[in-house]
């Protein structure tokens, strides 16, 4: 897998999943170099960005809503040469997609979270994986009851980063991230 650091992507005023979150909930959807992969609630495009360089044979699409974080996903896109990224603006509980897809990561939700795992567990490819993030015990509550509902397999961790500040040794801390992985149970 390529690693882009935090440091590396342009930011702006966008939500960013942060390195070492994205890296492991990019492990938890175990790409392949030809995937067909959906990143809900892009943002910067961290993740698609970084799922875009595991997959080069495959495809990635990023759906997103807010203008401003669009126009730095666009300049993020052109940065890192992310050819196989296609962009839709637009609310992904609101949109129908032909593709079926090898995994899916939701970023952001807008509050729709069980309307979105439901609509999108139906676009999952027999095998595939839907990983998700969230800060809040409300959203992570929701979508595991919703993939409990859809017979999905479930996994749960929280993860915990703090980084040394400067030169000192004092630790500063991110909000600890629940990264949420559902596959399909076979049979």
């Amino acid at each position: 897998m390529i690693y882009i650091k935090d440091e590396e992507f342009i930011r702006g005023d966008c939500p960013m999943t942060k390195e070492e979150v994205r890296i492991l909930s990019i492990a938890k959807l175990e790409i392949e170099e030809d995937d067909t992969l959906l990143d809900i609630g892009a943002g910067t495009g961290s993740i698609s960005i970084q799922m875009s360089k595991c997959t080069p044979k495959g495809k990635v699409i990023a759906i997103e809503r807010e203008e401003k974080a669009l126009k730095v996903l666009e300049k993020n896109k052109e940065k890192f040469k992310a050819h196989n990224l296609y962009i839709i603006k637009g609310d992904a509980s609101q949109l129908n997609l032909d593709e079926s897809f090898d995994g899916v990561f939701i970023g952001g939700s807008s509050g729709n979270i069980d309307k979105i795992i439901k609509s999108y567990a139906l676009k999952l490819k027999k095998g595939g994986k839907m990983v998700m993030n969230f800060i809040t015990l409300d959203n992570l509550y929701r979508a595991i009851e919703t993939l409990k509902e859809l017979n999905f397999e479930v996994e749960c961790s929280q993860i915990a980063v703090s980084k040394m500040r400067a030169k000192s040794y004092m630790m500063l801390s991110n909000n600890p991230i629940f990264i949420v992985t559902g596959k399909v149970m076979e049979g």
